[in-house]
């Protein structure tokens, strides 16, 4: 089972990062990073490098497909290589999946067009013009289409297909073994628990134009 994890220049580090943790743990999973060019890619703060390990050319068949999102998506919604690469990927793929703002880049690529996807909260209002149906829910399954709505929201999607691929039993024993129990110290996680103010800010500083209330 070859997982294929999109890095590029500007992606949220936990978009990519989250999904891997859950999915390398799949019996006969092989993960592969890969870029438009090999080598080393900065995340959205631009402390943290992650590596490249192939160029698209090299994984043209993965089975599975993970698009991270991120301040970086910006740069990928005009026709180019990750575009192509996504479409003929995805004609052999058993799931393609996005995590955050890595829907917007899918739904660029023609591949959302009349699906359900969710997305981080402050980006749905963007998918219409993609021809893809915003949805809020946290993690939304279309097919064989998976998307996830902010960050941290890649780890529920992870381990959401885990449990189709390998069912509950499995993906609860990988749920564990990363102990993943959220206990947040804060019910801010969502822009309808979170304090008005915050939500306000948030918006104020967005790159996207304001959302639906």
């Amino acid at each position: 089972m070859r997982i294929a994890i999109l890095l590029y220049n500007g992606i949220a580090a936990l978009d990519a990062v989250g999904p891997y943790e859950v999915l390398s743990r799949l019996p006969g999973a092989e993960v592969v990073h890969v870029g438009e060019r090999r080598g080393e890619v900065r995340t959205c703060a631009g402390t943290l490098g992650l590596t490249a390990d192939a160029e698209l050319a090299d994984v043209p068949d993965p089975d599975i497909i993970v698009v991270p999102g991120g301040r970086g998506q910006t740069d990928l919604m005009a026709e180019g290589p990750v575009h192509e690469w996504l479409r003929g990927a995805d004609t052999t793929s058993t799931w393609t999946t996005a995590v955050c703002t890595g829907s917007l880049i899918l739904a660029a690529a023609g591949l959302l067009r009349g699906r359900r996807a969710a997305s981080h909260w402050l980006a749905p209002g963007e998918l219409p013009a993609l021809g893809a149906v915003p949805c809020e829910e946290r993690v939304v399954f279309d097919g064989k289409y998976v998307t996830a709505a902010g960050v941290s929201s890649g780890i529920d999607m992870a381990l959401s297909l885990a449990g189709r691929i390998v069912g509950d039993k499995a993906a609860q024993e990988i749920q564990l073994m990363i102990e993943y129990d959220p206990q947040p110290p804060y019910s801010a996680g969502s822009r309808v628990t979170a304090p008005a103010e915050a939500v306000a800010a948030l918006r104020a500083r967005s790159r996207f134009a304001a959302s639906p209330q």
